[in-house]
């Protein structure tokens, strides 16, 4: 028996989400703030250690508006009236050993679909009387004066408000069986299936949910106890040791009791020694502590003057200098003495491996799920223990019997342990909804995306994702470039023309000409805006001929040209096959904005844009024409026409002889030759050191960034105000 999957709806972000678990370990990635943590925390609500300490702020933010849009003359409270729910679907496939214990949760004796379904749902006690109460309460409030002079106004106002106080006396979990024959093959009801309520906890279900599904949870906030604690129980046990240290006998002084402290520490160590070399072996698999680092031991603190607080420490084992003397005493160090990251890495593996202990040895019959949510495992380990970690924490947990699982869910922002795991187990988390709403998320299984990808087109993006350690998955928008150069000069562009994406998560990926296509199905399936700048690389077309002044050929053997060469196609591939779908030049050059972002397979407003070389005026030797660059470096050139010439730009090595003699178009042609020869890293290392303020960059990069701008950029007016929060809740 595993959970298959679950939704979620009205909880925080999560206004109607489907989330698929791997029998093994499920990968929850996205964005800061796409509601990774609170697919995990719905369980803690439901299921865990807080269930049911719902607040008004984990409704979706829509069903703020729901409540105080409520007319109580009108409105029926038991249909509208927002209720959180959460879904659970387990699949009990070819597994009869545990079939008697899911039997109050069959739909009927026909039941033989292997998926049992239960829905949790966090609603009012008793909708009309809640109306009821509210009411009575509103009405006192209006009838009651404020001060003169005084803005207050008498709780509650509005529902929201009566809510923030009053939710979980008007409110409880409930729960229903689901009936998978009645439901799609997501778990939505079909036709206006509603599944009959049992009950709240009265009805028996809760508890014996409890007994099917265990939940932990290994939360990002981690701290190992040391001499350095600050919290009460160390305070007092301070102040105690400082009580006997000023006014009770002192060990010094009495042989006996120094001897039974000597005595009992060492006895203790032997037993620690014993006891904890399971678990420290289990370190061992995780690469700790290998050659250089100190090996751990658990030692006994039996000092008389921390004696009240003091059960076992940490500690270090140094590696020895060299050949001491017989019976020399090992040295060790106390626990804050070794760094962050393996602290971490060792507090994590024995919660985890406590986690198992505990649900291994629960008293009566064991719930045959173990669910742990581990988050941001990533905190203070360096990117070697973080892949390490990934790959071995299922192997650390002792063997069970086959009629009982462990599932893990680890949600991360290191790219480095999800591309240790691959496309299968991920799911990515999207702030989106309808309308562009950014406060709702979408959640998308790359599982489906593994089966409707080629086997070359995954390698190609694993082994590229893997390789280059990108945060594709993590970022608010993603910037594809062509080459070494846009990747190190964009930034300087980002911040003439489009300072406010400097606040916004960009990944900047360097894919090539050749390969951005790739990224095609990628790009599509995560909705990500996304803006691909490449080259519109031109070359004479079928029969126009060639010209001596163009050196080199592309990969088909077409040579390159200028884009005013008559008939002049590109060899893009992006450009060609992808968007727009053009190969002619003067089709691309012509094409309007609103054509470089096509919307989506469903109608939808893209997410993808092109960004290639646009014609731009031009100014020299008092002519005055439109012209577009082949690459970045040439539309750079034209762009900034006049400081290029300038002899304080020699380095840049645009810097064509007796330019000042020359006439437009022949300037244009020695600019696109010299392009085409010269080291275009050096021309970027050169341009950043120049000062920002005396160029430009290129006109269709920047409008492609403004592009971005206005789809990441969170307008004010856009912000949906919370509730106030009533003083008494505030907590």
């Amino acid at each position: 028996m595993r959970v298959k999957s679950f939704r979620v709806r009205n909880f925080r972000r999560l206004r109607n989400v489907v989330i698929d678990l791997d029998a093994d370990t499920t990968v929850f990635v996205g964005a800061n703030n796409s509601g990774k943590t609170s697919a995990a925390q719905v369980f803690r609500l439901f299921l865990g250690s807080e269930k049911g300490r719902f607040q008004l702020y984990d409704f979706t933010a829509d069903c703020w508006a729901e409540f105080d849009a409520f007319d109580p003359s009108v409105d029926d409270p038991d249909v509208r009236l927002p209720r959180i729910e959460l879904d659970i679907w387990l699949d009990l496939t070819g597994d009869e050993v545990n079939l008697h214990r899911v039997v109050d949760f069959l739909p009927d004796l026909d039941w033989e679909s292997g998926l049992v379904g239960v829905r949790l749902s966090y609603q009012p006690k008793n909708a009309k009387s809640l109306i009821e109460n509210f009411v009575e309460c509103h009405d006192r409030a209006l009838a009651t004066d404020p001060p003169d002079g005084s803005v207050y106004a008498p709780w509650p106002q509005a529902l929201t408000e009566y809510l923030t106080r009053e939710l979980q006396r008007e409110y409880q979990i409930t729960y229903a069986v689901l009936d998978a024959s009645r439901c799609d093959e997501h778990g939505e009801p079909l036709n206006g299936y509603v599944p009959d309520v049992f009950g709240g906890n009265e009805s028996g279900l809760g508890a014996k949910l409890d007994a099917l599904i265990c939940v932990d949870f290994l939360d990002a906030q981690r701290h190992l106890v040391d001499g350095e604690s600050r919290g009460r129980s160390e305070n007092l046990s301070r102040k105690l040791s400082g009580f006997y240290a000023r006014h009770l006998e002192q060990h010094e002084h009495d042989l006996k009791a120094a001897a039974a402290i000597a005595d009992s520490e060492s006895r203790l160590n032997t037993h620690y020694e014993k006891a904890f070399e399971p678990t420290l072996d289990k370190l061992a698999d995780l690469g700790y502590p290998g050659f250089v680092h100190p090996r751990l031991v658990v030692k006994a603190a039996l000092n008389p003057h921390t004696i009240l607080s003091s059960g076992a420490r940490v500690h270090y084992a140094l590696p020895a200098a060299g050949d001491g003397p017989a019976g020399t005493p090992e040295r060790t160090l106390p626990d804050q003495y070794n760094g962050l990251g393996f602290k971490n890495l060792i507090f994590m593996v024995v919660e985890v491996l406590d986690f198992h202990h505990r649900w291994i040895d629960a008293e009566g019959e064991r719930p045959p799920i173990h669910l742990v949510f581990i988050e941001e495992p990533e905190a203070h380990l360096h990117a070697q223990l973080q892949q390490v970690f990934i790959r071995k924490i299922r192997e650390i947990l002792p063997a069970v019997d086959p009629a009982f699982t462990t599932q893990m869910v680890v949600t991360t922002h290191s790219a480095h342990i999800i591309y240790e795991k691959s496309f299968e187990p991920i799911r990515y988390f999207k702030r989106t909804g309808v309308d562009g709403n950014l406060h709702h998320t979408d959640v998308k299984d790359l599982m489906t995306f593994q089966g409707t990808t080629s086997d070359a087109t995954r390698h190609f993006l694993r082994q590229y994702l893997r390789l280059t350690h990108c945060d594709l998955f993590f970022a608010d928008a993603a910037i594809l470039v062509e080459g070494n150069v846009e990747r190190l000069v964009l930034p300087l562009i980002i911040q003439q023309s489009a300072p406010e994406l400097q606040s916004s998560h960009l990944t900047i990926l360097e894919v090539g000409g050749a390969f951005t296509h790739k990224f095609r199905e990628l790009l599509d399936f995560l909705g990500l805006p996304t803006l691909l700048i490449t080259d519109i690389d031109s070359v004479h077309g079928a029969g126009s001929g060639t010209s001596d002044q163009d050196p080199g050929e592309e990969a088909d053997g077409r040579t390159a040209c200028m884009t005013t060469v008559a008939g002049a196609v590109t060899s893009n591939e992006t450009l060609a096959t992808w968007i727009p779908a053009l190969r002619s030049i003067d089709e691309l050059l012509d094409l309007d904005d609103d054509k470089k972002c096509p919307p989506t397979t469903n109608g939808g407003r893209g997410h993808i844009r092109i960004a290639y070389e646009t014609r731009q005026t031009v100014t020299w030797g008092g002519a005055t024409e439109d012209r577009a660059g082949r690459t970045f470096e040439e539309s750079f050139a034209l762009q900034n026409l006049a400081w290029c010439q300038e002899p304080a730009q020699t380095d840049l090595r645009l810097r064509v002889a007796k330019a000042a003699s020359m006439t437009l178009d022949d300037l244009h042609k020695k600019i696109h030759n010299r392009v085409r020869a010269f080291d275009k890293t050096d021309f970027a290392l050169a341009l950043i050191t120049k000062n920002l303020d005396e160029w430009v960059g290129p006109q269709y990069i920047i409008d492609g960034l403004r592009w971005l701008r206005d789809r990441v950029v969170v307008d004010a007016s856009d912000v949906v105000a919370l509730p106030v929060l009533d003083p008494e809740v505030a907590e």
